[in-house]
């Protein structure tokens, strides 16, 4: 049936529409039409199909095809998060956020599915015991359902729900506030078993472009990396996290700047003396030509941005660089 749009509501904390998304929606509904209905609820609420909503938006249109489901509260969410989940384009926290979220909702849904209970329905049903008949039954566990939603095996998706227990809601912060960084499944993962002590520190590095993997921070075990090398650089890359921190509090204060300011020019100066020390007079005595042009090129780029910085506070046109 059709239902008038300005008659939609949308619930507030949807997804943001994908521009590129609504474009393509755009050419292709306004050259062979609207082929799947949007839902909504009997209250003419959105369930799924947002994206066609807007389309159909842009287009000019007053009144779009529904379909109207009965679905309410916990189920239509659920039908909600299957549709993000399986076309948006999502960083790698808002997809295990999702299923995390998923998870309440289908145990709610379904509570025999739980790993105690299903447990016990099957003790249960080997003495006899039918209990989980008054249940709302389903043959199918939280990661089976989702696995078949979403074209994957069970396996990853137990992989991606043990990564996202693993991870603190501050590191995970630190990616909000990075939404650009495309966070690899390995690295998250890799920070899910770091102490959660760390784990913050390293998330901004990675996601602040200071360090390529965790392991530039926080090495493996038995690397062979030197000890007091590793220290030395442990110390310099937490100076830098803590300037960098998206989630800190920003202050007007002066000293404070000065303090971090000074604090990030010492280590670097640390780091310069630490490559005095006997354990890296082989490498660098073994530096080719090209090898040394690199090391004058990077050393150039990194006082002249430093100088560049320095320039602009003296003229009062200091502003912000990506």
């Amino acid at each position: 049936m059709k239902i008038a749009i300005n008659e939609i509501k949308v619930s507030f904390g949807r997804r943001e529409v994908s521009l590129s998304g609504i474009d393509e929606l755009v050419r292709s509904i306004s050259e062979i039409g609207l082929l799947n209905p949007i839902t909504v609820d009997p209250n003419h609420t959105l369930i799924t199909g947002l994206h066609r909503l807007e389309a159909a938006k842009r287009l000019g249109w007053t009144e779009i095809e529904c379909t109207v489901c009965g679905l309410e509260g916990l189920q239509a969410e659920l039908a909600e998060i299957d549709e993000n989940v399986v076309r948006t384009a999502l960083s790698t926290i808002e997809y295990g956020e999702l299923l995390e979220r998923r998870k309440e909702i289908y145990e709610s849904l379904h509570p025999e599915t739980k790993a105690g209970l299903s447990q016990a329905a099957g003790m249960n049903r080997a003495t006899g015991k039918h209990v989980s008949d008054k249940m709302s039954p389903t043959s199918k566990s939280f990661a089976q359902d989702t696995a078949t939603k979403l074209g994957v095996s069970a396996r990853t998706v137990e992989r991606t729900m043990q990564t996202m227990k693993g991870l603190t809601q501050e590191t995970r912060d630190v990616f909000h506030n990075f939404p650009n960084y495309k966070l690899s499944q390995s690295d998250a993962a890799r920070l899910s078993r770091l102490d959660p002590a760390k784990q913050k520190t390293a998330a901004i590095l990675l996601a602040s472009g200071q360090i390529r993997s965790v392991d530039e921070y926080e090495p493996e075990p038995g690397s062979g990396k030197s000890t007091r090398k590793r220290r030395q650089s442990k110390e310099f890359l937490e100076s830098v996290a803590e300037l960098k921190d998206p989630t800190k509090r920003v202050t007007a204060d002066p000293e404070i700047f000065l303090s971090e300011y000074h604090a990030m020019v010492y280590h670097i100066q640390q780091q310069i003396r630490s490559y005095y020390e006997p354990y890296s007079v082989e490498n660098i005595s073994s530096l080719s030509q090209p090898d040394i042009d690199k090391l004058q090129s990077l050393t150039d780029s990194c006082c002249e941005m430093m100088q560049d910085f320095v320039r602009q506070v003296r003229e009062g046109k200091w502003q912000q660089h990506d």
